[in-house]
């Protein structure tokens, strides 16, 4: 691994982590055989930024690195800091990607998910859906089709803005839908994206292609209504987040 500092400008962040067991590589579909970003591309190396060097701490002491390794933390304790580095070698080392400089592809009808495919590794996919001009043809429908993913789960972490298919959503929500299971936009979702001409959405979505393990932690967080949320006829608001 890389040792690695993050600094925030405020105490104001909600992250979300993703961990895996393999490298996470940009999609295939947008790389040469040198591994460079093709113009076709919605982002390309301009967009990613690596981290800016500083000067070593040169300090003696005892310093606790946590190392996880088969998901469990050991401890490990330095004799000297552990920025006490003056450079590294090679091509490895952590970097950032705004997702505000993703170029989403757009198109006269709806597009599949895979054009907001951001990164891959060996067993999921990251997409990300972002600000974006809706399907352009004189009779498009914006809001998606009812779907089903045989492949994988659809899990979606909605971070900013309104999503158009989805009812009665807010910031920081989490929706899972299992693979094989038919999905597609809330009742009068599809109704409300007629006539519409742009979307100031923003969501990460994770597809795993084996089925999501759901802990204890998540079912205490679990809104009972959502899985009956597409029949109209009753009321499915979500609980009062303000007694939370």
């Amino acid at each position: 691994g890389t040792i690695y500092s993050i600094e925030f400008k405020d105490e104001n962040n909600v992250l979300l982590f993703i961990e895996s067991h393999s490298p996470i590589n940009t999609p295939k579909r947008y790389r040469n055989e040198f591994g460079q970003l093709l113009e076709h591309s919605p982002f390309c190396e301009r967009d990613i930024k690596t981290p800016t060097f500083v000067d070593p701490v040169d300090e003696k002491g005892e310093f606790l690195i946590k190392v996880k390794k088969e998901n469990q933390l050991w401890d490990f304790v330095y004799a000297t800091h552990p920025f006490d580095v003056v450079g590294w070698d090679g091509y490895f080392y952590p970097y950032k990607f705004n997702i505000k400089n993703f170029e989403p592809i757009t198109g006269r009808i709806h597009q599949p998910p895979p054009v907001h495919q951001n990164f891959e590794a060996h067993n999921f996919v990251v997409c990300s859906f972002v600000a974006r001009m809706y399907d352009y043809h004189p009779q498009a429908i914006p809001a998606p089709y009812n779907h089903s993913n045989i492949d994988s789960d659809e899990v979606l972490f909605y971070t900013e803005g309104d999503f158009m298919s989805r009812n009665h959503i807010d910031l920081m929500d989490f929706t899972l839908h299992p693979g094989g299971i038919v999905h597609g936009p809330h009742p009068g979702a599809m109704e409300r994206s007629i006539g519409k001409k742009f979307t100031e959405e923003y969501a990460v979505m994770v597809d795993p292609f084996r089925p999501f393990q759901i802990t204890e932690e998540a079912m205490k967080v679990e809104d009972p209504s959502y899985k009956t949320s597409w029949l109209e006829s009753e009321d499915h608001s979500l609980h009062d987040r303000s007694q939370e």
